[in-house]
């Protein structure tokens, strides 16, 4: 269900005949979307999404977020009581919150990789032992039935408990702070799922990653310290209720995030930038700081934790994990005929990640259909791509040959019971699998194998076709199955591999090595899925140590960005659409430049007057499913109609619940900041919304009144009803608002037209009202630039 403030919405799947599909109509409009998240070009459009739509769960409610401060009398009194003690407190809060987030966030992250690495080190070295002793059918018994159970255990704790933790949690994190609030995604039960299931996920040979649930993780993590307390739990102290709305926790959600990609790559700057570029759509620098922090306290602990397991405390943890790894290539040196095969390797970036995401794209929505037929059906498919990526790894590295260790090889040669670039497999004494060093491995030593330097000679070209190949093919089809999952991982194995194997076919006819090959193949992959830069390029710099990359690692992420700009969008911009998740974007589509905010807001509008009926307050929330009102005065209580302002569906449930009713339709004045506290209006933690329905009122109460006026945001953001809609939509995204007012030009009209919320701006809508627009949409789509391109 799709809600975005003062309209009716879609209910479930199931339920949606019985609700309004649009503000004010009561039928389904049968108009095809251009961003319908089904497979079908024929399947009609429902304004409704769900953030698991991937995985085939039923439809779900959605609401947007009241980032906007309601500045009624209430809060204006509240505020001015507040003291210097409370204002510190406020302050300190904060940055003890964001504390708090680095230091949970790092230990999630390390005790992820710790597992990962041990779970997936005990198997790898049983399936070793046994085909050290030539046992190679119970070999690839074991490792195939434990990648099954542990894929099993991920698929069905995932379907079962919080489907809500499926996917790598990105696109889900990223609407939320878009201003889209999907129900569930950042409960208890998501964390507890998102982290066993990961790891599961991940120990399972599934060529999927961890630095996506980690986002989703952090931003969890953020969202429940944010809550306020709990009176379930006995947390009801008055210093923990600061944070009870919408505006605070979004703060604390983007640190959170932040700290999850700094604890996925140990990359606090890089964290704060992929917050900054990638997730939130409001920024401020005050946030910056606070987001930094948090990233600090992150690699500060994670740092500490690294040193106690390199004292050898951590099993077969060792130097295992992404956030473990270090490049050190400080000889690294480049001429300018190095240049253009690094511009061809960010062109073909380009194009293999707008191929990747189509691609992608394709299976998700595949997937999605087959999902819906229950959760017997998504833990099959999950099972089956297990199945088949276990033969794969174990397959594959039988069709290549066994090759002589070096002499003067800088580790073990062959590499037994443990990660390391000369993995036996089944080759002789003196011999190593180099297909197997890398297939099978987990992904961080794949990488690391990959990345390392002075190893120009140990892998093959057919070696590294075969590699690349089956990590395109295994990223793609994994992603969607019911488990947690995240995409980075995968992009750089992919991207590194064919990185390398452009280092392979120069040869001699370059400077850079094959692991700086690998290194820039991995940023021109990212930068053409992803397509951001700034941010990938910082994270690259400090996951491989290396500063002296900066250049190559610009030119390789800016090209393979504009190339794949000009065929198809990000990757988790593809997924939000999947979803259907109401994602307001920071351009206007060319075909809002022909209207105006009259041209899309509808009526009948409904509202409320200053001083108004229980009853007829009752009967409107209960009839419509609005979430905001605009407040008016008329004769006698004026002059002539004004508008009072906008008064929130939250706000008149507490006015009912707490029945400060007046016998007679007169102003209650100061006496209103005697009945209420500002816990009554603080936004409720998940699960403890109070709904029109739980309130029962006598007959006596409904003939009486209440006086709406002290709880009225008296400074609502308005615009007039002749503004272009682009430039309605910029205001509406950048301030972070839910409800638009549209006032008349004419002062002698009604005092407001109608409410913009985030429905008004979505195509279904637009395109719905103006068919005509349909046909000048596509002529401007055929001729339109690249995104990126239009900077110029």
């Amino acid at each position: 269900m799709l809600e975005n403030g003062p309209r009716d919405q879609t209910q479930n799947q199931d339920q949606d005949q019985d609700q309004d599909h649009d503000h004010d109509h009561d039928h389904d409009h049968d108009h095809e979307s251009f961003t319908i998240p089904l497979l079908s070009h024929q399947q009609r459009s429902f304004n409704s999404t769900s953030q698991v739509a991937i995985v085939g769960a039923n439809l779900c409610p959605i609401e947007s977020l009241d980032y906007e401060i309601a500045e009624n009398d209430f809060f204006k009194q509240d505020w001015r009581t507040r003291g210097m003690i409370q204002n510190f407190q406020y302050i300190f809060m904060k940055w003890l919150l964001c504390f708090l987030i680095g230091v949970l966030v790092s230990l999630v992250g390390f005790c992820n990789n710790l597992a990962v690495e041990n779970i997936a080190g005990v198997k790898f070295v049983i399936t070793s032992n046994m085909m050290f002793a030539g046992r190679y059918g119970m070999a690839f018994l074991v490792f195939s039935l434990s990648n099954l159970v542990l894929t099993l255990l991920a698929a069905f704790i995932t379907a079962f408990i919080a489907p809500a933790a499926a996917g790598s949690g990105i696109p889900e994190v990223k609407a939320y702070l878009n201003g889209v609030d999907a129900p569930g995604i950042f409960s208890l039960r998501t964390l507890i799922v998102k982290i066993v299931g990961s790891i599961s996920a991940v120990s399972s040979s599934l060529l999927v990653g961890k630095a996506g649930p980690m986002v989703h993780t952090g931003a969890c993590v953020a969202s429940l310290l944010g809550q306020g307390g709990s009176r379930r739990y006995g947390l009801t102290w008055k210093w923990l209720r600061f944070f009870k709305n919408d505006r605070d926790r979004r703060d604390l959600v983007t640190c959170g995030s932040a700290a999850g990609i700094a604890a996925a790559f140990r990359a606090p700057v890089g964290g704060v930038l992929f917050a900054l570029e990638e997730m939130a759509s409001w920024w401020r620098s005050a946030l910056l700081w606070r987001a930094f922090f948090t990233t600090a306290v992150v690699a500060i602990v994670l740092r500490a934790l690294i040193d106690v397991c390199l004292s050898g405390k951590c099993g077969l943890f060792g130097k295992g994990g992404l956030i473990m790894f270090d490049v050190y290539s400080a000889n690294a040196s480049y001429h300018i005929a190095d240049v253009p095969p690094v511009l061809v390797l960010g062109v073909i970036g380009g194009i293999l990640g707008s191929l990747y995401n189509f691609l992608l794209d394709r299976i998700l929505r595949v997937y999605n259909l087959i999902n819906e037929k229950g959760s017997a059906y998504k833990i099959f498919i999950a099972c089956t791509i297990s199945i088949f990526t276990s033969c794969l790894l174990f397959g594959l590295p039988w069709f290549a040959s066994c090759q002589p260790c070096p002499l003067h090889a800088s580790e073990a040669c062959p590499t037994i019971g443990r990660s390391g670039n000369y993995k036996k497999f089944q080759c002789p004494p003196g011999h190593y699998n180099d297909l197997a060093s890398l297939i099978f491995n987990t992904n961080d030593d794949a990488i690391r194998n990959l990345f390392s330097m002075n190893t120009d000679s140990e892998f093959q070209h057919s070696t590294m076709l075969i590699f690349f190949v089956t990590c395109f093919i295994l990223s793609i089809v994994s992603y969607g199955i019911v488990a947690p999952a995240g995409l980075f991982v995968p992009v750089i194995v992919t991207g590194a591999s064919y990185g390398r194997f452009v280092g392979m076919l120069l040869g001699s006819h370059t400077n850079l090595n094959h692991g700086l090959y690998a290194v820039l193949g991995a940023a021109s992959f990212l930068g053409g899925s992803m397509r951001m830069t700034v941010s990938l390029c910082v994270m690259i710099l400090e996951l491989t140590n290396n500063l002296l990359l900066l250049p190559l690692i610009m030119m390789v992420l800016l090209i393979s960005k504009t190339v794949a700009d000009a065929f198809n969008s990000g990757i988790y911009d593809l997924i939000m659409k999947a979803k259907g998740f109401p994602y307001l974007e920071a351009h206007a589509e060319p075909y809002m430049r022909q209207l105006t905010v009259a041209d899309v807001v509808s009526g009948p509008l409904q509202l409320f007057h200053g001083i108004e009926k229980v009853s007829n307050i009752v009967h409107i929330l209960k009839t419509t499913r609005h979430h905001g009102f605009p407040v008016i005065d008329e004769p006698p209580h004026s002059e002539s109609p004004i508008l009072c302002g906008l008064i929130l569906r939250a706000h008149l449930i507490a006015l009912l619940k707490k029945r400060a009713f007046l016998c007679a339709p007169m102003r209650i004045g100061v006496d209103a900041f005697r009945h209420f506290s500002s816990d009554d209006f603080a936004k409720k933690g998940l699960g403890n919304v109070v709904k029109i329905e739980d309130i029962e009122l006598t007959d006596d109460e409904m003939e009486m009144f209440l006086d709406l006026h002290p709880f009225t945001n008296a400074s609502p953001y308005t615009v007039v009803e002749t503004m272009s809609l682009p430039k309605a939509l910029i205001l509406f995204r950048e301030i972070g608002l839910r409800h638009l007012l549209v006032i008349p030009k004419i002062s002698k009209r009604a005092p407001v037209v109608g409410i913009l919320t985030r429905h008004d701006f979505m195509p279904e809508h637009i395109l719905g009202l103006h068919p005509f627009l349909i046909r000048s949409r596509w002529k401007r789509l055929r001729f339109q630039l690249p995104r990126s391109l239009k900077l110029f």
